[in-house]
């Protein structure tokens, strides 16, 4: 469906550190950044096994929703959405997109939604909407991190430090999967509380290796004079998901006056944020070569924006 060749961008710094973002958000305007490839081969097994319905979840401003109407409808299959929240959101410009794409929305109340994975529900929507093809929120399957492995080219194999924004752990495992052994990747979990991606991207880089694993730390890492061990760390979540912190915003509006690469509120402003710390507290290894993965998102931004009556930086 689309061709990739890595975009990669050098970015300016006064640290003894070279930095270069890979511009995944650059690959397509619909289906940006990571989305891709985790719908990538999720979209495969379903032409394969013959389904003509991809269902999948998400809220109401997901990413993942957004870009998985417009793979469907250009895969030729169509889609539908169980959204969190009430119905009437159709005028979100997320879910409006999706519309447009021909994604079919279904509304559930956020207590329906945490049974999502449960036999019940998973039969609900199979008496409503038929035989179909079922992807988790986010694309968090095998097929999702599998996907995800393709995304570190030969272009890539001489950074010492690859970081990555993390909602599921589904692009950190497929990273992890493929890196080479002198190479360490950095996640930067955007949840609060308790920091569970670690063991989740354990489990999902078991799967997809079958059984190989690589230890993945968290937060203790950070106590270690330098950082030398894969690992997702939460402690640059701020206030949460998707919520507004004037420090964020700062950096994002220097940042991109600075760089020209734009960035999302929720995963990639806390991704480049993240590193710009961890190079002021020296906790990378010297005169090392940084990648930063940019994993799209941009779609939500004006949403985001409306939501919290910010001024756009563009």
């Amino acid at each position: 469906m689309f061709s990739y060749r890595p975009i990669i961008h050098n970015l300016a710094t006064s640290s003894p550190h070279q930095l270069a973002v890979l511009r995944l958000d650059l690959i397509d305007p619909e289906v940006s950044g990571n989305k891709w490839f985790k719908l990538k081969h999720n979209l495969k097994k379903a032409i394969e096994q013959k389904h003509n319905t991809l269902i999948t979840f998400g809220g109401a401003h997901s990413n993942h929703i957004a870009a998985t109407a417009a793979a469907c409808k250009k895969a030729g299959i169509k889609s539908v959405g169980i959204i969190r929240g009430d119905a009437g959101e159709e005028e979100n410009l997320t879910l409006k997109k999706a519309i447009e794409n021909g994604m079919t929305l279904e509304y559930v109340s956020r207590n329906e939604y945490l049974t999502k994975n449960e036999a019940d529900f998973k039969q609900t929507l199979t008496e409503k909407f038929g035989r179909h093809y079922l992807v988790p929120e986010g694309g968090n399957n095998a097929e999702g991190a599998i996907g995800c492995m393709e995304i570190l080219q030969p272009e890539c194999v001489n950074y010492d430090y690859i970081f990555c924004a993390c909602g599921t752990g589904t692009t950190f495992a497929g990273l992890v999967a493929t890196v080479k052994a002198n190479q360490t990747v950095v996640g930067i979990s955007v949840l609060r509380g308790q920091n569970n991606l670690p063991l989740e991207a354990d489990t999902l880089l078991k799967e997809i290796t079958k059984g190989r694993t690589k230890a993945i730390s968290g937060n203790e890492v950070l106590n270690e004079p330098f950082i030398e061990r894969h690992c997702i760390t939460s402690n640059y979540c701020f206030s949460g998901y998707a919520r507004l912190d004037k420090e964020l915003i700062d950096f994002k509006n220097n940042f991109e006056a600075g760089n020209n690469v734009p960035l999302d509120y929720v995963y990639t402003n806390k991704l480049f944020y993240a590193v710009s710390d961890l190079i002021k507290k020296n906790k990378l290894r010297e005169n090392t070569k940084l990648l930063v993965i940019h994993s799209g998102g941009l779609q939500g931004n004006a949403a985001f924006e409306k939501r919290y009556h910010l001024k756009p930086n563009r």
